[in-house]
């Protein structure tokens, strides 16, 4: 495969300087770059531009203080994150294969990605997270249910990692690792 280092992009350079802290300062997000990371995920790619994704902006003190009511215990470090975005969508709002593939979860993670680039370029930690409930945050903020609330992304300036438990400081100072390509990808065969 081809050096990368032969090579400049924007895109990659981007995504090299995504954060994945966990320490997230308590200072507001500008409403301008909330509605910039929006606008990214809104122009995010869909099965036959049917748009399924639904987004849930919590940035005021009650409905922030709902929203982390749902978190799991080990997403405690997002209790100082001035803003949660629960991304959601159900299985009729985009397309269905033949076969039964359906494509909602996956166009809503294109969107989400977007509005994680839009966030790094902006300077913002935006951390997707799984750990929360989504019977209660259905509930709290009446997602119908039928829909499936897939992540729900803590986003904020970066904070000061010393203020984070012993075991968020070290995954937050651990060094990014990916799987090399060689291991993720095959050209023209499988192996």
């Amino acid at each position: 495969m081809q050096d990368m280092a032969d090579i400049e992009t924007r895109v990659l350079d981007l995504l090299w300087q995504r954060k994945g802290t966990r320490a997230i300062s308590g200072r507001p997000v500008e409403r301008e770059k909330v509605e910039a990371m929006l606008e990214a995920a809104r122009l995010a790619p869909s099965c036959r531009n049917n748009q399924p994704w639904r987004f849930l902006v919590l940035d005021e003190p009650e409905a922030l203080e709902k929203g982390r009511a749902t978190l799991s215990k080990v997403n405690g470090w997002a209790a100082t994150a001035p803003l949660l975005v629960a991304a959601y969508s159900r299985p009729d709002l985009d397309c269905r294969s033949r076969d039964g593939r359906e494509f909602y979860l996956f166009d809503l993670g294109l969107a989400v990605e977007n509005l994680m680039l839009q966030a790094t370029e902006l300077d913002l930690v935006a951390r997707p997270m799984a750990g929360f409930s989504q019977r209660r945050l259905k509930a709290a903020f009446g997602v119908p249910d039928e829909c499936v609330v897939a992540v729900v992304v803590a986003v904020g300036y970066e904070g000061d990692v010393s203020a984070l438990s012993e075991e968020d400081r070290r995954a937050s100072r651990a060094p990014r690792r990916r799987r090399p390509l060689g291991e993720i990808v095959r050209f023209n065969r499988l192996e």
